[in-house]
């Protein structure tokens, strides 16, 4: 689809040579007043405005301002045979994007209009890739609609605007880094660093470097200096990840920079002001830590001024219908698929999984199904066999009842021998004469059945 040109200049003749110049590449509109000039940009929203300074007895920097708030996204090109700097100067500064001279070189405006197509188009990609940030990282872009999750919400809201440290809790694959993010770029310190640092992916020796930063010299290898992640998230937020993983050594250290937002590079004497705010993350428990001598008490009471706890997937469920969904969604996109749904047997059998690794681990198992599927919706062949197979032991054995296994209608005789063989000797222990005592067969024969499960086994 061609670009839209409007052209306003109370000259016909200039504006019958200009339409002549661009309608090939351009749906071209000209304009010889003020008035018809303003009805056409309401009406059709133009890219590019060639605006003439002098409109017969009107100012082309009077339109300028109307035009612009009728279309923001327009890019305006001011026109004049004066060479006037004065009226350059302010036809900038009322938002004009380019002034150009008359008489009109041709190949020097078509140049400036396709740098101002350019800066069109990076801006809207700009605004893309923010608004994508916004909603990623911004609470609403936290997908579930748990009690859990929704107190998480109202969390961040409360805390998004302060500068108390806190401590997110999960286990692994919550979504620990999210919330941080969360919290930061929907804050007043979005427009500065988010600065991550996975305190358990960093060799010890290095992590007192990667935190505080160096001078030149400070060690072999230290040809220059460099700025820690503190100075580098100055203004903005600092995320210690899996922050129980921190040798007793720098939590000191840690601690007295939280403290006195100052630090001072490895090498050096002299202390650097920093204004960062601290978010961190465990999957440990870290009173335990505290108690066990491995975490610090009064680094830990520093942290955990503000505590957030993100429960497992596994704990709340109701999360993961929608969470399917997203996934599904953004996996179409990054994969060209169009994968419409999910059968409802393969819905079942994901609300019965346990995740193990949580929200990651449903992202990838999505991931797989929407690479695989070879129709419109997601069936359980799609799925990976040991989440349908986990799903099939929840749904026999029974949590409120250790004692009972259930079998649900339609399961084949041969699969609830199965499940009641292997449910019996796991209660007996794995004592197998026990065992056939209490099913009434032989020893032989429950040998050949386990030998049987077991080659089955193999071959998944």
């Amino acid at each position: 689809m061609n670009h839209r040109l409007l052209i306003v200049d109370d000259e016909e003749a200039i504006c019958a040579s200009l339409r002549y110049t661009f309608e090939d590449d351009f749906n071209v509109y000209t304009a010889t007043d003020g008035k018809s000039a303003l009805e056409y940009a309401e009406k059709h929203s133009p890219d590019i405005v060639l605006l003439d300074l002098k409109i017969g007895q009107e100012s082309g920097l009077e339109l300028l301002e109307p035009i612009l708030k009728l279309c923001p996204q327009s890019r305006v090109i001011m026109m004049t045979a004066y060479g006037d700097i004065e009226s350059s100067v302010q036809a900038m500064r009322k938002g004009a994007y380019a002034y150009i001279e008359k008489p009109l070189h041709m190949e020097e405006l078509k140049l400036l209009i396709q740098k101002c197509l350019d800066h069109q188009q990076l801006t809207e990609k700009v605004n893309e890739l923010q608004q994508e940030m916004e909603g990623k990282y911004s609470h609403h872009g936290i997908i579930g609609r748990s009690k859990a999750i929704k107190d998480i919400y109202v969390m961040i809201d409360k805390v998004k605007d302060i500068d108390s440290t806190v401590l997110v809790s999960g286990e692994s694959g919550t979504g620990k880094e999210l919330v941080a993010r969360a919290i930061h770029y929907s804050g007043n310190r979005r427009q500065h660093p988010f600065v991550d640092v996975n305190c358990a992916a960093i060799p010890s020796e290095l992590l007192e470097s990667e935190l505080f930063g160096y001078e030149k010299g400070a060690f072999t290898g230290a040809h220059q200096d460099k700025p820690g992640k503190f100075v580098q998230a100055d203004g903005g937020t600092l995320f210690l990840d899996e922050v129980g993983e921190l040798p007793l050594s720098l939590q000191s250290k840690l601690l007295r920079t939280i403290q006195e937002k100052e630090v001072t590079p490895l090498g050096s004497t002299k202390k650097v002001s920093v204004d960062t705010r601290i978010i961190a993350a465990t999957n440990r428990d870290l009173k335990e830590e505290v108690k066990n001598g491995r975490f610090r008490e009064d680094l830990y009471f520093r942290l955990n001024v503000i505590p957030i706890h993100i429960p497992s997937l596994k704990d709340r469920k109701e999360d993961i219908p929608p969470l399917v969904d997203h996934f599904m969604q953004q996996y179409n996109r990054s994969m060209g698929r169009d994968i419409q749904g999910i059968e409802p047997t393969a819905m079942e059998v994901l609300m019965k999984y346990a995740y193990p690794g949580n929200v990651r681990e449903l992202s990838n198992v999505i991931e797989r199904a929407v690479a695989l599927s070879e129709g419109f919706n997601i069936k359980v062949s799609d799925l990976p066999r040991q989440v349908v197979e986990a799903s099939i032991e929840a749904e026999f054995y029974s949590s409120e009842d250790p004692s009972r296994i259930t079998f649900r209608f339609g399961t084949s005789l041969r699969e609830v021998e199965k499940r009641f063989i292997l449910f019996t000797l796991d209660k007996l222990d794995g004592h197998r004469k026990k065992t056939a005592e209490v099913l009434g067969i032989s020893e032989r024969g429950l040998r050949q059945k386990l030998k049987m499960y077991h080659e089955e086994a193999k071959q998944i």
